[in-house]
């Protein structure tokens, strides 16, 4: 048929017919946007086959694990003795601008000591992580731009502090393809959607489109259980089953699908060619999904590893998901942001109770998997918190909280090549601001590329007649905490 004759069904109609007793689409409209965003196997034109490297990689995969809301690094692993002989004085020297009004210096009412063979100071909060010192690189001297939420949660998972750009996970997947073609490249783990920005945090931007992560809301009734005991995959991932049409019935139609989509010679359909691929994962998801997202086949003792909680579900399935080959899988802790501690800086007892044992879990279980060495785990904030005490309300009542601090704040990274027991920069005296070989979100970046075996320099996509990358024109590897 001629390309300009007319079609008695246009492509369009039949996906909508199609789509309408297809169990993917409903599925695709629980995890977000379009799943076809998020894992499928295309062709050379910008699909998830696996690629050529820039140079020897030290890492496969990555695990992001994220506090969202702000971690105060004085408080957890970027102690401070200053803070406690000048308790309740002002701040020395010129005042750094913070989001909100502040006091006096606040101590922290936590106490540290020293973990591992490398004496490392971790706070009471992370007696766990603390254990995993010696594997651990924690980079004292992270900054970012802006002192709120949004855009300091867009800089750090996109590269940019406003929407529109592509998140670290799509460009790892556009840079790296996958390994596993039965489930998506980059998986977006959390209880309900974080943060106020939500879907353009794992969005794919103007990247081909299945590169967006795909976001899997994992809620469940009781978060208070061992996190394998009654717990049901097909629950948590809503649709993933077509009770209306056989696996054979389903492939006829993403087969036809795509002889349709090319009676058009030449003219490519881009939102059709989106809603294939999204078709093909979610065909292909119906037998490997339910197998890696039930936990309840992983021995006791593993589940007792994590312990309980959403934290716990969330960081054991992204080992399991990096073992069946997932690209990059990010845990956040939960809706909202739970570590904004302006009230009080105590409100991070409970959250670091239900984060540190699953955080240091992920290192034990990586390396009982022997995926350690290949693996690169992250974990921080979006920003820290501040050294001085937060003045809230009109009323100026002074509080036990903390304001947001762009500053200078930690993050530490393990496995994948990183070199553990080891501390990387350095903030002043009370820990307000990165002095010692500061560290931007751009440089952040940078590094995790690099270990993947990607230079961040060449990393590019061509759109709206500029070359765009993630670290946009700035960034440099940290080469000194890699082993």
């Amino acid at each position: 048929m001629p390309h300009h004759a007319p079609s008695p069904v246009t492509r369009r109609e039949a996906l909508r017919r199609v789509g309408n007793g297809f169990g993917m689409l409903a599925f695709a409209s629980v995890v977000g946007e379009s799943l076809a965003k998020a894992g499928a196997v295309a062709g050379p034109d910008g699909g998830l086959e696996v690629r050529a490297l820039d140079h020897p990689a030290r890492a496969k995969r990555v695990i992001f694990l994220f506090m969202n809301g702000g971690l105060s690094q004085v408080d957890s692993f970027d102690p401070k003795p200053a803070l406690d002989k000048y308790h309740g004085k002002p701040l020395p020297g010129s005042v750094v601008a913070t989001e909100r009004r502040t006091g006096t210096l606040l101590r922290s009412p936590f106490t540290f000591k020293k973990y591992g063979q490398c004496g490392m100071d971790v706070s009471e909060l992370f007696p766990h992580v603390g254990g995993c010192a010696d594997d651990i690189c924690f980079i004292r001297s992270v900054h970012t731009d802006i002192p709120n939420h949004e855009p300091s949660m867009l800089m750090m998972q996109t590269g940019h502090s406003q929407v529109g750009r592509p998140s670290l996970g799509s460009w790892l997947t556009y840079g790296l393809g996958t390994s596993n073609a039965n489930l998506p490249g980059y998986v977006v783990l959390c209880p309900d959607v974080p943060t106020t920005v939500g879907p353009p945090l794992w969005n794919s931007a103007f990247l081909p489109a299945v590169h967006q992560g795909t976001f899997i809301p994992s809620k469940v009734e009781r978060d208070d259980q061992i996190i394998g005991k009654d717990f049901d995959p097909k629950k948590l991932v809503s649709f993933i089953h077509n009770d209306k049409f056989t696996q054979a019935e389903q492939r006829r139609e993403i087969d036809l699908l795509e002889k349709l989509d090319r009676l058009q010679q030449g003219q490519r359909d881009p939102q059709m060619e989106a809603a294939i691929q999204s078709m093909e994962t979610a065909y292909r998801m119906q037998t490997e999904a339910p197998d890696v997202f039930d936990i309840r086949k992983e021995s006791k003792a593993t589940l007792e590893l994590y312990g309980p909680g959403s934290t716990a579900r969330g960081c054991l399935m992204a080992v399991r998901l990096a073992e069946r080959g997932v690209r990059m899988t990010q845990v956040y802790y939960g809706k909202g942001d739970p570590w904004d501690a302006h009230g009080d800086i105590n409100s991070h007892r409970k959250n670091a109770m239900d984060s540190d044992r699953p955080f240091a879990a992920v290192i034990k279980d990586l390396k009982s998997r022997g995926l350690f060495k290949d693996t690169l785990v992250i974990c921080g904030s979006e920003f820290g918190r501040t050294p001085v005490v937060e003045v809230g309300g009109d009323s100026g009542a002074t509080q036990n909280g903390r304001d947001h601090n762009p500053h200078g704040f930690t993050m530490w990274m393990a496995g994948g090549g990183i070199k553990g027991g080891t501390i990387y920069g350095a903030t002043d005296d009370f820990g307000f601001k990165a002095v010692e070989k500061p560290v931007h979100v751009h440089d952040l970046h940078a590094t995790i590329l690099h270990l993947m075996g990607i230079d961040h320099t060449k990393l590019t996509y061509r759109y709206s007649g500029r070359d765009f990358r993630l670290t946009d024109v700035s960034g440099n590897v940290i080469h000194d905490i890699i082993a």
